[in-house]
């Protein structure tokens, strides 16, 4: 049970960090290599010392660098910022990692297509999904 509540807390926790660091990345974080930057989700550490911030980036690798970089230089500020938004007892220290789940999905999706279009999946009912064989 204690588990549970734990899990439930960091769930909202991470919610409240990714609100309040998209507020700041919007409104008070000057810096251009940040400008098309999305804060996407929030990984807490069980002990709540440290957060993984995964971003998504519009734009090519070098826009992806160049964020990076800005992350590295606003880093400080945004972890003061959160701890006097939040009032945390520890304010976690803030890890930045290019969110990848987007492409990853992409590549699925076009890899699924090929294989249909080989005609190694079977036909798909349209209305549900459900191969015709099993409906």
């Amino acid at each position: 049970m204690a588990h549970n509540k734990s899990f439930e807390r960091n769930a909202r926790l991470e919610g409240e960090i990714r609100s309040v660091l998209s507020n700041l990345l919007r409104s008070e974080v000057n810096d251009p290599r940040l400008a098309d930057v999305t804060v996407s989700t929030i990984r807490l550490s069980a002990d709540r010392s440290k957060a993984r911030v995964f971003y998504s980036v519009i734009g090519d690798s070098e826009q992806e660098r160049e964020a990076g970089d800005g992350f590295s230089a606003a880093a400080p500020f945004m972890r003061r910022q959160l701890g006097q938004r939040m009032r945390l007892r520890v304010v976690p220290s803030l890890e930045f990692h290019r969110d990848t789940s987007y492409e990853y999905g992409d590549r699925m999706e076009r890899l699924f297509d090929r294989l249909s279009d080989e005609g190694l999946l079977p036909e798909a009912d349209n209305k549900n999904g459900v191969p015709e064989d099993e409906s």
